[in-house]
């Protein structure tokens, strides 16, 4: 009886180490991206019920909303600024989190998506961060939250994104290219995922009558027609 000897070479051992590391990576990954997911989700409820209890508490919700994604934004950059890092991070889930905050209580999401945009691109400026990824991130978090509440998303990204270019030309023409390059594409992108998701229309055409059905004073075939009792 003939018995084959089986010897791993060097490449499949050495495809088994890194298929191990890899998968060693892979769960340290997943572990990493689900801590940074609770992170969002809970910078997203802290903003949201902090914006809807002030604005609750003042009772006057159109003219107070803007003051409060200011300050809502001053504060989150500022706690960026102390701990030294995580505004691009964190910014799309306190954009998103003032615009729930906003709609809960019945105020101007589309301003206020403006709003917080601008916010977001000049506080990055002020501190030196990548203004183009800030804007990109608070653009996103905006229209994410519109998603949500069910709201114009393509409107919404139409004024996040002229916010953004708004106040990126209040820093230079060099911010302005940056935020366009990086917000490049983002409302035709709206536009093309909600044509794809809406259902298309078939709209019921006419039924034309022949010259010749005319001439001989025939009538196209009806539907049944109820008795009068």
């Amino acid at each position: 009886m003939h018995h084959e000897e089986t010897m791993e070479s060097p490449a499949e051992s050495m495809k088994e180490t890194i298929g191990k590391t890899g998968m060693d990576v892979k769960e340290g990954i997943v572990s990493s991206l689900k801590g940074i997911n609770e992170i969002e989700a809970e910078i997203v409820s802290l903003v949201r019920n902090s914006v809807s209890n002030a604005l609750k508490a003042t009772g006057s919700v159109a003219q107070e909303g803007i003051n409060v994604t200011r300050d809502v934004m001053k504060g989150a950059i500022a706690a960026t600024e102390e701990v030294g890092t995580g505004l691009i991070l964190s910014t799309k889930s306190v954009a998103k989190g003032i615009v729930m905050g906003i709609s809960d209580v019945g105020g101007d999401v589309m301003t206020v998506s403006s709003q917080t945009v601008r916010g977001a691109v000049k506080g990055a400026a002020e501190i030196g961060a990548d203004v183009g990824l800030v804007a990109r991130r608070a653009v996103d978090g905006v229209i994410e939250a519109t998603k949500e509440i069910g709201g114009d998303v393509e409107e919404v990204a139409k004024v996040a994104v002229g916010g953004a270019i708004e106040a990126a030309g209040t820093i230079g023409n060099t911010a302005v290219r940056t935020v366009k390059d990086m917000l490049v594409g983002v409302v035709e992108g709206v536009k093309e995922v909600l044509s794809s998701a809406l259902p298309k229309r078939v709209e019921a055409r006419p039924q034309r009558v022949s010259p010749q059905t005319e001439e001989s004073g025939d009538k196209p075939p009806a539907g049944k027609r109820t008795r009068k009792r």
